[in-house]
């Protein structure tokens, strides 16, 4: 069996059923440690900070999340703080907020990069509002809107590094939308870059059943063949490397 291509995602899905991720992710192409780098990547040697939850994490790919494809593509150096089932509204000690103070030190880096998390949406927090200040003290973190503008503030002046937000793509969920909807108004007021896989990846594709898990979670092919090289040109464009 040719096992190279998502020409087989029918194939895999009849004969396996729902772990047909299961089966994807042991495919020896999607390794990381056997990802050929790319010739004079502009992100070699770049620092970046990534914080999220289990999408970041890679949950559903083995723990291999588009962070590891472009460690080994790009060769970026990375810090991953990433926990399941975790949200950027502050309600513990596995929030984002929290988890960003007391696990990410005080470092020099190129870019943070957040992941805009799907469980606050499933879990239906508050959005709340964008604040009129740009002091941290300032931001109810109980809120979504809140707890995003503490993180830019943070990243900025314990990082020192220009700030992106990720989204998934495009699945079954109102206040997610939302959510897009207030990282675009956040952009405007703090100048982050948004890599929006929500509204510029387009997930009516044939392959779509072959390189996601689920709704939300990618698998490694999902990963290495469709998200990783819209990040790369994404933060390239950000960064203006190109």
């Amino acid at each position: 069996m040719n096992w190279y291509g998502p020409a087989l995602q029918t194939e895999l899905i009849e004969k396996y059923g729902e772990v047909a991720s299961d089966k994807i992710n042991e495919l020896p192409q999607y390794d990381p440690a056997n990802v050929e780098a790319l010739a004079d990547s502009p992100l070699k040697g770049k620092k970046i900070i990534f914080l999220g939850s289990s999408v970041t994490f890679g949950s559903n790919s083995n723990e291999a999340s588009f962070v590891e494809y472009l460690a080994a593509r790009d060769g970026i150096v990375y810090v991953k703080e990433a926990v399941s089932g975790t949200t950027l509204v502050d309600n513990g000690e596995t929030s984002y907020i929290a988890r960003m103070k007391a696990n990410i030190p005080d470092q020099k880096a190129d870019l943070f990069i957040c992941q805009l998390s799907t469980n606050d949406a499933t879990t239906g927090q508050p959005m709340g509002e964008i604040s009129d200040s740009k002091n941290m003290d300032d931001f109810d973190t109980t809120t979504i809107a809140g707890a995003m503008e503490y993180i830019i503030a943070y990243a900025d002046q314990h990082y020192g590094c220009p700030v992106m937000f990720y989204t998934g793509t495009k699945y079954d969920s109102e206040q997610y939308g939302e959510m897009v909807e207030l990282t675009k108004k956040l952009q405007e007021k703090w100048g982050i870059g948004i890599i929006d896989m929500w509204d510029d990846l387009d997930a009516d594709i044939p392959e779509y059943h072959y390189y996601m898990a689920n709704g939300i979670h990618p698998n490694r092919a999902g990963y290495l063949d469709w998200w990783t090289p819209f990040f790369e040109q994404e933060i390239e464009k950000y960064l203006d490397l190109n």
